[in-house]
């Protein structure tokens, strides 16, 4: 699959769409929280399969209940329709 990178005015009207998410050192970011460490995995799980059938996969850190996702296209150097495509699908799954 081919990406493009999108424009700074790009990325902030689409951040416009994406609650909870933010720009930070040139990836879309976003923290999530847990009741624990099992719900948190759990929803780590089905980021993954979301990634894998999207053939995109995030940056991430966990620790306890918080995950906290980076999204960015290497092959671009920065942030592409793919990563917003994602942070959408994230999003809804969070369902908050």
């Amino acid at each position: 699959m081919t990406y493009t990178k999108l424009s700074s005015e790009q990325i902030s009207s689409k951040l416009t769409e994406l609650p909870g998410w933010k720009l930070h050192d040139s990836k879309l970011q976003r923290e999530f929280t847990f009741i624990d460490f099992v719900e948190a995995f759990g929803f780590m799980s089905r980021v993954a399969l979301l990634a894998e059938t999207a053939g995109h996969h995030p940056e991430w850190f966990n620790v306890y209940n918080i995950v906290r996702i980076d999204l960015a296209t290497h092959d671009v150097g920065g942030i592409s329709q793919a990563d917003i495509d994602l942070a959408t699908k994230i999003n809804r799954l969070y369902g908050k």
